[in-house]
Formats: C-alpha cells, sequence, structure tokens
C-alpha cells in the first residue's frame, strides 16, 4: 500500500489518532478487564494484558507528542520559524523525552532491559560529528538507537529511514521538521538516492550524529538469498562470496554510506551491533515472544576519521570487513532462546 499524501497524513491520520487515544484511554478499564478475562485462555505470563496495555500506551504516547508538535508549531508562527535553530533544538528535546517515557513503559510492561558496552560516541570523539552505522534486527531497533543516541550521548541524529515509517503520524510529523531523510526502496535511482544522503549529511556540527543502516531492512533467510543473487548479477562476485558468509546480516549497501562520508570527512564513524529482538520480524514473532522479558545488548565501535579508507573499492571492503565482524559478535552474544509458549500453572 503507498503512503498516503501529507494532507491526508496530517488532517486525517494524525486527528483519527488522537481521537482513538483518547477514546481508549478514556475506557481503559474496560479493555483490560476484558484482557485479564481472556488471559486465562492464551497461554503466557499476561499476555493479552500485556499487549494491550502496550498499544494503548503507545496510541496515547502518540497522541500527546502530536499535539505536543501541534502546540510548538503555533509557537512558532504557525511554521514560519519551525526551521529555526531554537525552535529545531526544542524538537531534539521533545524527541528525548518522549524516547524517555517510551522506554520507561518498555521497562515496566516488558521488562525490557538494554545494556550498552564498547565505545561511548561522545568520548571516541568528543567535538567531533559522528556518522553511525547500525545493523537492522527487530521491532524498535531504531527508536532504541535513537534513544542512545539522544538521551545518553547527547547527539542530535539525522536519520536515513524507510518512508513507510511516516504511516506513523507522530513520527512522520517530528521527523519530517528535522534534518531526516525518508526513502523509498526500488523507487529511487541509486545515484540520486546517494545525493540525497550526501546533501543530508553535509555541515555536520560537533554534536550530530548521522544515522545510516546499509542493510536497507532486517534479516531474513530470503532476503539474503536476494541479496546475494542481486550482487552476482551486478557481477560482484568478491562481495557476493564474502556475504554468503554472514550469518545473521544482510550484506551492506556501501553507496549511502560512502556518500555520507564524502561529505563529512572529518566524521568519525561508530559501528553499532545490537542482539536481543533478532527473532522478532514479524508481527506473529512478536506475539509469540511476548511477554519479552529480554535484554537487549548492544557494542559500539568507533573509528577515527583518519582511519576511513579513502578509495571507493577501499571503503568497500573496510565495510564488509567490519559486517564480518559483526557477524561475529552476534553470534558470541546473542542471548539463549527461551520457550516461546509457557506452559500453564508457571
Amino acid at each position: 500500500m503507498g503512503l498516503p499524501p501529507v494532507w491526508v497524513r496530517r488532517l486525517v491520520i494524525a486527528p483519527v489518532v488522537v481521537l482513538l487515544a483518547f477514546t481508549l484511554l478514556t475506557t481503559l478499564p474496560i479493555w483490560l478487564i476484558l484482557a485479564l478475562a481472556v488471559s486465562p485462555l492464551v497461554p503466557g505470563r499476561l499476555r493479552v494484558p500485556r499487549l494491550v496495555f502496550l498499544v494503548i500506551v503507545y496510541l496515547v504516547w502518540d497522541a500527546i507528542e502530536l499535539v505536543s508538535l501541534a502546540v510548538l508549531w503555533v509557537a512558532s508562527g504557525f511554521g514560519l520559524r519551525i526551521r529555526g535553530p531554537w525552535f529545531q533544538r526544542a524538537h531534539y528535546v521533545l524527541t528525548g523525552r518522549f524516547l524517555s517515557v517510551l522506554f520507561w513503559f518498555a521497562r515496566w510492561s516488558l521488562h525490557l532491559e538494554i545494556d550498552v558496552v564498547g565505545t561511548d560516541p561522545d568520548t571516541a570523539q568528543p567535538g567531533r560529528p559522528e556518522i553511525v552505522v547500525s545493523r537492522h534486527a527487530g521491532p524498535g531497533d531504531s527508536f532504541t538507537l535513537i534513544h542512545a543516541l539522544v538521551n545518553w550521548f547527547a547527539r542530535e541524529p539525522r536519520i536515513v529511514l524507510k518512508a513507510a515509517l511516516q504511516w506513523d503520524p507522530a513520527v512522520d510529523v517530528l521527523l519530517n521538521r528535522l534534518p531526516n531523510r525518508f526513502i523509498s526502496p526500488g523507487r529511487t535511482r541509486t545515484a540520486t538516492l546517494e545525493d540525497q544522503i550526501g546533501e543530508l549529511a553535509t555541515g555536520l556540527d560537533d554534536n550530530d550524529a548521522f544515522v545510516i543502516f546499509p542493510e536497507g531492512g532486517n534479516f531474513t533467510p530470503g532476503r539474503k538469498v536476494s541479496a546475494i543473487a542481486r550482487l552476482r548479477a551486478r557481477g560482484l562476485h568478491d562481495m557476493a562470496v564474502r556475504a554468503e558468509g554472514l550469518r545473521n546480516l544482510l550484506p551492506p549497501k556501501p553507496g549511502g554510506l560512502l556518500a555520507a562520508i564524502d561529505a563529512a570527512p572529518d566524521a568519525g564513524v561508530i559501528f553499532v551491533a545490537h542482539t536481543g529482538l533478532d527473532r522478532m520480524v514479524s508481527v506473529a514473532d512478536v506475539w509469540r515472544e511476548l511477554p519479552m522479558d529480554k535484554r537487549l545488548v548492544m557494542r559500539f565501535w568507533s573509528v577515527p576519521p583518519e582511519e576511513v579508507p579513502t578509495g571507493e573499492q577501499e571503503r568497500t571492503e573496510w565495510l564488509y570487513d567490519w559486517w564480518a565482524r559483526i557477524d561475529a559478535w552476534i553470534d558470541e552474544n546473542r542471548p539463549a532462546p527461551r520457550p516461546l509458549w509457557t506452559p500453564r500453572g508457571r
């Protein structure tokens, strides 16, 4: 399904979300009672109530954020100064606070723990911008990374992300007001896409973090096979062979990262791996995994700008080297799987 035009998203979808959130919030006891009544029929510890609670929390979170964004829009002179430095900073502060609230609820309702090991981006390159290169895996991984960058490391991220995320009205409004790029895979020529990424990465200041996901999507065996076939079709047989050795990652698409490095040669590069939500790819996976009770482990590696290779081929091989290292780290640090279905009576 294609993304609706902006006016539909702003004037129809966003108000519907606010109205729906208000309705669900005012009738929350009814929904929780119904969920508790159904819960004994479903394996797992309070699976249905926790899911219902989380859905309502997310909708209310989305609605409150939309109202806050509307207030900022009015305060900026009905959008006239929305791109000004003060209002841009206000949007980053709003991002951090709302993500803090969201992850507090995730910890409380889903028992989700997030541990960060490895390099702290602020101490890695103090006073320099960063290009953050992350894998894709599981629901909310981009939320988790942005939460870490904004709230733990005081960074202002610029993100390359899928256009489909604009279905979420709060994400749509907020991220379109900040320097980010929504892309539609398969609908934009590579050169144009790289130009857009290079433009976004231009002019990074000392607390900016340019965020890119070179895989372009979550790992699945089918996507890996297709990606390798595309590499072979383009005559990139060496890259295809290296991609076949990856157990947990899709082969990276280097074009966007290379464009970002060219546009921000003084930026350090931070590679990010994480594991813990890898098994949650589809909606069915999320349902089976609830309640989560999970530990998400994130690992940062810092590469100073002077250690980044200079040639295109050298940078591509360097990226594949890092991808192999991240793949091995995931194998070593993936939590032991627990039973997806908890037997009744335990």
